[in-house]
């Protein structure tokens, strides 16, 4: 009896020993993302935090501390506000900026170093396999707003596409869903989602949604000169036609 309890004991304690390794590898694989707001994440993978696209819809990100990886999809406000990254950079001065050509030159002029990933590039840092994914802004109309957007995978997991309907052609557990801007429509998104068949989805590019006056401000320019005086009429406001 007494080497049965023994047997059943040091089995007991594999068996323990297997769950924690498991658990510890489940924890290790683990990704948590922080949604700031509009495109502004944090993600934690790895011990490493990675933050996209700091810009003029969001702040919160400027009191953000322990940054690793900044990266950017593309030049537009929303997505890269100077003076947000330059408070981004300040208080965390280790941080390494991960971005494409365009907005490489940018930086250039803000005297901010970075480093190039855009489309077909991969680079490991930290442990963290970053690759990048498409070439161009998705259509608004004509060639207006056409800039480069580069798409990130991050750790084989998130794929976050900026501004695009980009799919990587490859597995994706972690979907960063645009679903409200002036380049898409919503049976886009569902489209996009259902050919990137992730494991999980969540909602980016959304924070127009909460700005009517902002796709007024846009079609004004555009229809103006076509001689058609559109006028911006948001709720509460009124206006006679003559």
């Amino acid at each position: 009896m007494a080497i049965q309890q023994q047997l059943d004991t040091a089995a007991q304690r594999q068996r323990d020993a297997m769950e924690a390794l498991l658990h510890k590898a489940h924890k290790s694989n683990s990704m948590n993302i922080h949604k700031i707001g509009h495109c502004c994440l944090i993600i934690e993978t790895k011990g490493v935090r990675i933050m996209t696209d700091p810009g003029s819809f969001t702040t919160a990100q400027n009191e953000e501390k322990n940054i690793d990886i900044v990266m950017i999809t593309h030049e537009h406000a929303d997505h890269f506000h100077v003076d947000s990254l330059k408070q981004v950079m300040a208080n965390n001065p280790e941080a390494k900026v991960i971005t494409n050509t365009a907005v490489g030159k940018l930086l250039d002029a803000e005297g901010i170093a970075y480093e190039i990933l855009e489309e077909g590039g991969t680079m490991t840092v930290r442990d963290i396999v970053l690759e990048g994914f498409g070439e161009k802004h998705a259509i608004i109309y004509k060639d207006m707003g056409q800039v480069q957007n580069t798409g990130y995978f991050i750790d084989e997991t998130l794929f976050y596409p900026g501004d695009a309907f980009t799919a990587p052609g490859k597995p994706v557990k972690v979907l960063a869903l645009p679903t409200v801007a002036p380049w898409m429509k919503l049976s886009e998104a569902i489209e996009y989602a259902l050919a990137v068949k992730p494991t999980y989805a969540f909602p980016v590019h959304d924070a127009i949604a909460t700005m009517p006056g902002m796709f007024a401000r846009m079609l004004t320019p555009l229809l103006g000169p076509e001689g058609i005086d559109f006028i911006p009429l948001e709720a509460g406001q009124s206006h006679t036609f003559e």
